[in-house]
C-alpha cells in the first residue's frame, strides 16, 4: 500500500529554509557587531578630529594656557541626531582650563592619557558617554606644558547609525533570500524534470508494454530506473512463463479431451454393446487422467499464487514421510514396484513447513518415480540429518535420465524425453514449487550403479535440533 508522505520540493524547501536560516541568522549577528564597529569607527574618527582641532586652538597668555574653542571642532561633535557634546581643556594639573560640562575626569584616565590617547566609555546625566582624552605639548612663550584635551557626545548618534546601517543590511539579506527562493524554486523545478519525464514516460505504457525504459536520467535516478528494468525484465519472464504454461496446459488438456471425444463418436456409431464397454473403460480412463491433470494444474496454481508462507510451522518430518509411503506403498499403482522406506531417525525431525503441501510434493515424487520406472523397480524413500538442517531423498533403480535432459526436468510438462507414459510431466515442477516455498534446495543426481535420486535439503528450525 502506498502512502503519500509529504513531496520531495517540500523537503528541499524546509531543509534549504533551515539552512538559509541558520547561516541568515549568524550573518545577521556578524551583521550588527560590523554596523557597531563601523559605527564606533566613524564617530570616533568625528572625536579625534575635534579634539586635535581644539588642541590647536589653544594658545598661551602670560604663562598661562588660554583656548577658544573654534566653530570647526563644535561642527565636528555637532551631528544631526541632536548629541549632547562634550569637550575640557586640562592644564598639568588637571585644572580646567575650559570646558562646557560639569563632566568628572577621573585621575586614573589622565595619568593614563598622559601616556597614550584614551578611549572611555562612561555615564553621566542619565546618559552613555563616550569620551576620547589625549594629552598636547603646547609651547609657550615662557613655558612649555602639556596640555589635555577631551572630548565627548552621548551615544545616541552612533546606535543611531548602526541601526541605519543594520537595517539596510537586513533589506539586502532580505531582498537576496527573496530572490534566492525564486531561484531554488526554479531549479528545483530544473532539477525534478528528470523525475517529471520519468513518469510521464511510465504512464504512457500500455499496462502489457514490459520493454526496458529508453530514458536519460541523471546519476541520482539511475539505480531506481535500473530497478524498474529489472522489475520490467521479471514481469517479462512471468508474462512469458505463464503463455508458455497456458499454451502447454491448453495442449495437454487437448489431447485427452480429443481422445475422449473421438472414442465417443466411434461408440455412438456402433450398435454392438462391446464396442460400447471399451468405449466406456477408455472414456473412464481418459477422463481419470484428464482429472489427475487438471489436479496437477491447479496444485501448481495454488503454489505460485499462494500466501507469503505465514501457514508455515514446525512439523515432524519423519512422522509425515512414513504415514504418506504407508499410504501409497497399499494404492494399487505401486503394486508393480518394491517401493519402502530406508531406515528413519529414531527421534523426530522438524521443519518449517505446511503438512498438505509437504503431502503433495512427497506424493508427486512416488507418483514420478512409479511412472517412469519399469514394473519391479525398487523406490527408496529416506531422510538423513547431516547437522545443518534434514535431507529428504528418494531413489530408484529404473533407467534413469539423461545429464542433458536433468536440467530440463523442473520445467512444467517436462517428461525428460519419455513419451512411453501418461504422466503429464508437471510432478517436478510442483516440486520445485513446494520446495522453495519451503527454502528447501532440490538436487537430481544419479544414483549408483543406475537409476536416479532426487534430495530435497531443508533449513534448520531456529531453536531446534535436527
Amino acid at each position: 500500500m502506498i502512502e503519500v508522505d509529504g513531496t520531495l520540493k517540500a523537503r528541499l524547501a524546509v531543509w534549504l529554509l533551515v539552512t538559509v536560516s541558520g547561516l541568515g541568522a549568524l550573518l545577521m549577528l556578524e551583521a550588527n557587531f560590523a554596523t557597531r564597529r563601523a559605527a564606533e569607527r566613524a564617530y570616533d574618527s568625528q572625536l579625534e578630529a575635534a579634539a586635535l582641532t581644539i588642541a590647536e586652538a589653544v594658545q598661551w597668555q602670560e604663562g598661562r594656557p588660554v583656548v577658544e574653542v573654534p566653530a570647526a571642532a563644535l561642527q565636528i561633535l555637532a551631528t544631526r541626531h541632536q548629541e549632547r557634546v562634550f569637550y575640557a581643556v586640562l592644564d598639568s594639573d588637571g585644572r580646567r582650563i575650559s570646558a562646557n560640562l560639569d563632566l568628572p575626569i577621573p585621575p586614573a584616565a589622565r595619568e593614563l592619557a598622559a601616556r597614550e590617547p584614551v578611549w572611555r566609555d562612561t555615564h553621566h546625566g542619565g546618559s552613555g558617554w563616550r569620551l576620547h582624552g589625549r594629552e598636547h605639548d603646547s609651547a609657550g612663550w615662557e613655558s612649555q606644558d602639556p596640555v589635555q584635551v577631551w572630548v565627548g557626545h552621548t551615544l545616541s548618534g552612533r546606535q543611531a547609525l548602526a541601526g541605519e546601517l543594520f537595517q539596510r543590511t537586513v533589506i539586502r539579506f532580505l531582498a537576496m533570500v527573496l530572490l534566492a527562493g525564486l531561484l531554488m524554486l526554479l531549479a528545483m523545478r530544473v532539477a525534478l524534470r528528470p523525475m517529471r519525464r520519468l513518469r510521464h514516460l511510465l504512464r504512457r505504457r500500455e499496462a502489457d508494454d514490459m520493454r526496458p525504459l529508453d530514458a536519460r536520467v541523471p546519476e541520482e535516478l539511475r539505480e531506481m530506473a535500473e530497478t524498474l528494468d529489472t522489475l520490467f525484465a521479471r514481469q517479462r519472464e512471468s508474462r512469458d512463463a505463464l503463455l508458455r504454461f497456458t499454451a502447454d496446459a491448453s495442449h495437454q488438456l487437448k489431447t485427452p479431451l480429443a481422445g475422449l471425444q473421438s472414442t465417443s463418436e466411434l461408440a455412438l456409431q456402433s450398435r454392438e454393446p462391446d464396442e460400447w464397454r471399451r468405449a466406456l473403460a477408455a472414456v473412464h480412463d481418459g477422463t481419470r487422467r484428464t482429472s489427475r491433470l487438471a489436479g496437477q494444474l491447479l496444485s501448481l496454481a495454488r503454489l505460485r499464487h499462494v500466501s507469503d508462507g505465514s501457514e508455515l510451522r514446525p512439523l515432524d518430518l519423519v512422522a509425515l514421510l512414513r504415514e504418506t509411503v504407508l499410504d501409497w506403498a497399499e494404492r494399487e499403482v505401486a503394486a508393480d514396484h518394491d517401493l519402502g522406506l530406508a531406515e528413519l531417525p529414531s527421534t523426530p525431525v522438524l521443519v518449517r513447513g505446511e503438512p498438505w503441501a509437504l503431502r503433495e510434493l512427497l506424493g508427486n515424487l512416488i507418483d514420478n518415480a512409479l511412472r517412469y520406472t519399469p514394473p519391479g523397480s525398487e523406490i527408496t524413500l529416506g531422510l538423513e540429518t547431516p547437522g545443518d538442517g534434514a535431507v529428504l531423498y528418494i531413489e530408484d533403480d529404473g533407467p534413469g535420465v539423461a545429464p542433458e535432459v536433468r536440467e530440463r526436468l523442473l520445467r512444467p510438462f517436462e517428461r525428460g524425453g519419455r513419451q512411453d507414459t501418461h504422466g503429464s510431466g508437471l510432478g517436478l515442477a510442483i516440486v520445485d514449487s513446494i520446495a522453495r516455498r519451503h527454502d528447501a534446495r532440490l538436487k537430481v543426481s544419479d544414483r549408483q550403479p543406475r537409476g536416479l535420486r532426487i534430495d530435497l535439503r531443508f533449513p534448520p528450525v531456529a531453536g531446534e535440533g535436527a
